[in-house]
């Protein structure tokens, strides 16, 4: 039942057993998703600790914490020991978690590559149930100095105003950019919506001088570069 007394609080759990203990020794880097679980929770049920607790819906989720991060409040509390209080805490770590990974580091990343602009929209990106529009505006040296939403759409598509892209693009004081938005369907080939897009987009670069480098379609796990691909 899961009103059912909780009572392997930390204070209980042997020296062995200790995630919290262990952070503090060994710093957070050493323990498994399952200790880091259950030092969100804090107590297991009257027949199992927190960290086993924790083990039974990693593995559930097959050993992935982005599988386990997509679960619902609803879906949480159907394991005996997570109520909702649990499974608030649960769902608000994993959305701190995606929001740190979408968070623009102090210096400016420099682009090289498609593979590096993938890794900065990804996360933005990457597992959104509608489409989005996204801009990296680079300077000279291919730094880029504002990520920029343009548009939010549907499940199937999304509208873009070439006006806000490069009145964005202006305020940067930018000198190039990489355009970027994702499938959710899955698929990366690009529609002819997207060419035509990106085509226009180039056409009104080369009137202020300011490059498209690429653009990208992005899924939860690859991408489709139109500069890799030839067809910018």
């Amino acid at each position: 039942m899961q009103d059912e007394k909780e009572h392997f609080s930390i204070k209980d759990w042997s020296l062995d057993d200790r995630p919290r203990e262990k952070l503090l020794k060994s710093g957070s880097s050493s323990l498994s998703i399952a200790e880091l679980i259950a030092i969100l929770i804090g107590s297991g049920t009257r027949k199992m600790s927190a960290v086993e607790l924790s083990r039974i819906m990693v593995n559930d989720s097959g050993n992935s914490l982005d599988t386990l991060g997509k679960k619902s409040i609803k879906e949480l509390i159907k394991y005996k020991g997570i109520g909702e209080a649990k499974a608030i805490t649960i769902a608000a770590a994993m959305e701190l978690g995606r929001r740190r990974a979408m968070e623009m580091p102090v210096t400016k990343p420099k682009i090289t590559s498609s593979l590096d602009a993938f890794k900065i929209l990804q996360p933005r990106l990457g597992e959104l149930p509608h489409e989005e529009f996204w801009v990296l505006y680079l300077n000279n040296s291919n730094q880029v100095i504002e990520s920029s939403q343009i548009s939010v759409g549907g499940i199937t598509g999304t509208m873009v105003d070439t006006r806000i892209v490069y009145k964005k693009a202006i305020e940067s004081g930018c000198v190039a950019m990489i355009l970027a938005h994702n499938h959710p369907s899955g698929k990366l080939q690009p529609s002819h919506q997207d060419k035509n897009i990106t085509t226009k987009l180039i056409e009104a670069g080369k009137v202020l001088d300011i490059k498209v480098f690429d653009h990208l379609i992005i899924t939860q796990s690859a991408y489709y570069s139109f500069a890799d691909e030839g067809i910018l």
